[in-house]
């Protein structure tokens, strides 16, 4: 399926550091709002667009996650010289940070760059030692009364990187979790017979524990569950074959866990059953470290869910670098609209 580029690029490149998701929510609204028959903004912040089955007699409901947030900063201090001193929001690697542009959001968007000692000025000892998040500071060119006219303590800051297109592939930062919301967007507006009421939410503050997962799933209290996130395609050089967990182009991913949750496996039977019915690639995806919205989905409703994901395999994961796979994006749409409108077919008893 052809892929609305322009909207991807919008989604993944307007900022949304945990906590601080209002940008990127109020797109999301916007978009959703013709899509889906309601939608709801919880007080943590999640979106809910409700599309509603035409035939629902059992009642049930499937909640389908995908967070809207990003992994950023935060401001902590600013010193004399008008550098900023930072906190992360979310996991980062260190030597990541090198050479980049971040956009600190205070009363006006300012652009950054991420400072740290010149290898010039090095000892032999400090060129050995990898980086860590201490020795980087932002500089934004000004004195310390003029970032103090638009900057104070608690202000979020994202990366800047827009996105482009490289041979099949995507690549931007944010990727983790945008091409989620776009799948879960277009998805939305192909759907035309679900089975059961789709709750389509659109979580914040994933990036820092699951959190708005959690609230959402149990205010939704879904019978089923679908998270949707990105996953680790380690198929680059130096990557043995039982390292890979994914990779780009080979389709969409059907988790079968993450360190956080073992999905239900029959959601992951009908996974497969229906990506093999409609001639969608799959992959399986086993990923040891991290966890996604799938374990919120799954137990924090008063019953629990069954509950599954369906992940896209990405490159250079929480990195500004990161790549995903067109035709994986596109299956991944397919899989989403495929298990929300036969979920009523399946034996779930057994």
């Amino acid at each position: 399926m052809e892929l609305d580029i322009k909207l991807l690029k919008k989604i993944c490149e307007i900022p949304g550091a945990p906590g601080f998701e209002k940008r990127i929510r109020d797109l999301v609204i916007n978009i959703v709002t013709s899509l889906a028959d309601e939608v709801k903004i919880d007080n943590l912040g999640n979106v809910i667009a409700i599309k509603k089955a035409k035939n629902n007699s059992d009642g049930k409901k499937v909640m389908v996650a995908a967070h809207m947030d990003e992994i950023g900063f935060i401001v902590t201090h600013i010193d004399d010289k008008g550098f900023v001193r930072f906190h992360t929001l979310g996991g980062f690697d260190p030597k990541t940070l090198t050479a980049q542009r971040v956009i600190v959001h205070g009363n006006k968007d300012l652009i950054g760059v991420m400072g740290s000692k010149p290898i010039h000025v090095m000892t032999a000892d400090e060129k050995k030692k990898l980086p860590e998040i201490t020795d980087f500071f932002i500089d934004l060119g000004m004195s310390k009364e003029e970032v103090e006219k638009y900057i104070k303590v608690g202000d979020p800051i994202t990366r800047d990187r827009e996105l482009i297109e490289m041979g099949n592939c995507v690549n931007c930062k944010s990727i983790d979790n945008r091409v989620a919301v776009f799948i879960l967007i277009e998805a939305l507006r192909i759907l035309e017979n679900p089975a059961y009421d789709v709750y389509a939410t659109f979580t914040v503050q994933e990036e820092v524990g699951i959190r708005g997962a959690n609230v959402a799933a149990h205010g939704i209290n879904p019978d089923f569950g679908i998270a949707l996130d990105t996953t680790i395609a380690f198929d680059v050089p130096g990557a043995q074959p039982h390292e890979r967990v994914t990779e780009l182009g080979k389709g969409t991913a059907i988790k079968i866990m993450d360190a956080s949750t073992i999905c239900d496996y029959r959601m992951v039977s009908f996974m497969k059953q229906t990506a093999e019915k409609y001639n969608i690639a799959w992959q399986p995806e086993i990923l040891t470290a991290g966890g996604t919205d799938t374990a919120g989905v799954q137990r924090m409703g008063k019953q629990g869910a069954i509950a599954g994901a369906i992940s896209i395999p990405t490159r250079h994961l929480h990195q500004v670098i990161e790549m995903a796979d067109k035709s994986d994006i596109s299956n991944s749409i397919l899989l989403l609209k495929a298990c929300l409108e036969d979920m009523h077919s399946y034996d779930w008893s057994h």
